[in-house]
């Protein structure tokens, strides 16, 4: 299509809306309440889709292992929405002492394929957890028929689409009790040994506990029908689970994280469109880089986030062991303002790449976080240097989302449930919802492929 220099473009819809493309939603660590914590979101999703005649967009709750790894979530996520037997693959299951196959499905959409691809929107661990399954389908795991091409597009963050999403790894992680040098040992005295002791005691009395709690262990025969009483004992002493490269916690590590990057994991693919929320409720501490969470916000003294924030905001990287590669080589940092209260992450980037710095020390995205996230992991994987990526004010910016490109928004005094998954009924959770169904409509246009794009001259 010939172009001009002083023209914009616009896609012009067909005269039938069309039916709007399903939404999957995949749920962080810990999560499975579905519908009934997230509340009355779709009534605001849906608002323009219905005033347009579109109709109302259908949701889908994927159920995936709310502790399980990154590798078994994405398996559970694509055998949930096609239907048939969980297949965790052979090589993997053997390397990794659990059965190859898991829990059965009838299919949430086993319509979907190419010509019948599906929106994501993962909270989270649930963000990570959607470009795991990419990077499945791209390496042709569930075979040829299955490919990346799937995804129509991927939102990720503590908002919807994706949302504080663990792309990078997170230092909480370590805070909890993952051994900061010999990952993925568990110390034994720690809030993560304790939680991985409550896990296996739920996974034990599984089968009375279903209604309540799905850990979707199956493959791991931890149930009191499955093992002994005694074996229950052995793993509460050291986990085969928890402490494992096998688990969410191992996933979230720096190391885990440079794993998967190097492996080629969250490299964009050209037909799927991507969009992140990075939330920050901290603010950098005057003569450094490192951050506090802001005064005056509301959780301080009740939530257990601020203890969290605070603990990320000082943390000493250089403890860690193997060291993460963002200490490795020289930082292409943002330059941001003193405050990210008054963040304004366009003064920082040239073509929404963080500018190149010759400073050693690492820059304060890698402090200032929501409470479990930090910000530079919450952007999108890999670093933007090597990826496709625009950093923008607002999601207003591009009125025609271009696919292959990771679009990154900030959310000021947010922190890491401020959005989803619990429905606070407030505006700015409203004001999102809103937003997002919008630009997964014209994404919706720009996929049927009698859509035109009519070329509009300013002169």
């Amino acid at each position: 299509m010939p172009t001009h220099q002083n023209a914009t473009y616009t896609l012009e819809e067909p005269a039938s809306a069309p039916e709007p493309i399903p939404l999957v939603i995949v749920e962080g660590f810990l999560g499975g309440s579905g519908e009934s914590l997230w509340g009355n979101f779709a009534h605001y999703l849906n608002g323009e889709d219905e005033k347009a005649g579109c109709g109302r967009r259908r949701v889908i709750f994927a159920n995936v292992g709310p502790v399980s790894s990154l590798h078994d979530r994405a398996c559970e996520l694509f055998y949930d929405i096609v239907g048939g037997t969980v297949d965790y693959g052979e090589a993997h299951s053997i390397e990794n002492g659990h059965a190859r196959y898991g829990r059965a499905s009838g299919g949430l959409y086993p319509a979907w394929s190419v010509d019948n691809p599906l929106h994501f929107l993962g909270h989270s661990v649930g963000g990570a957890t959607i470009v795991k399954l990419q990077k499945l389908l791209s390496d042709g795991v569930f075979g040829p028929a299955f490919t990346a091409d799937m995804l129509l597009s991927v939102t990720a963050g503590t908002y919807p689409p994706v949302l504080s999403a663990p792309f990078r790894g997170t230092q909480i992680v370590y805070s909890l009790g993952e051994h900061e040098t010999a990952a993925p040992e568990v110390r034994f005295l720690s809030l993560g040994s304790a939680l991985a002791k409550a896990i296996h005691v739920a996974a034990y009395f599984a089968p009375f506990m279903s209604r309540f709690v799905d850990l979707r262990g199956e493959a791991r025969r931890l149930s009191l029908f499955e093992t002994s009483f005694a074996s229950m004992l052995k793993q509460l002493w050291k986990s085969d689970w928890a402490e494992s490269r096998d688990a969410a916690p191992f996933d979230v590590t720096f190391q885990a994280a440079d794993e998967r990057e190097a492996s080629g994991e969250g490299t964009v693919n050209a037909r799927t469109y991507y969009r992140s929320y990075a939330a920050c409720m901290t603010e950098k501490i005057e003569g450094g880089n490192t951050h506090q969470p802001i005064a005056n916000h509301f959780w301080r003294w009740l939530s257990p986030l601020n203890a969290s924030s605070s603990v990320m905001g000082s943390y000493e990287f250089s403890v860690l062991r193997p060291v993460p590669s963002f200490l490795l080589r020289p930082v292409h940092s943002m330059k941001a303002p003193q405050s990210f209260q008054q963040l304004d992450i366009l003064d920082s980037l040239e073509d929404g790449i963080p500018e190149a710095s010759d400073d050693p020390a690492l820059g304060e995205e890698f402090w200032a976080n929501d409470g479990v996230v930090p910000l530079f992991s919450q952007w999108h994987p890999l670093e933007c240097r090597t990826t496709r990526c625009k950093h923008k004010h607002s999601p207003d910016a591009e009125s025609v989302p271009e696919a292959g490109v990771w679009y990154v928004y900030p959310l000021e005094r947010a922190h890491h449930q401020s959005v989803m998954p619990i429905w606070w009924g407030n505006q700015r959770q409203k004001e999102f919802w809103q937003g997002l169904g919008p630009w997964l409509r014209r994404i919706d246009t720009a996929f049927q492929p009698h859509t035109r794009i009519v070329e509009t001259l300013v002169l």
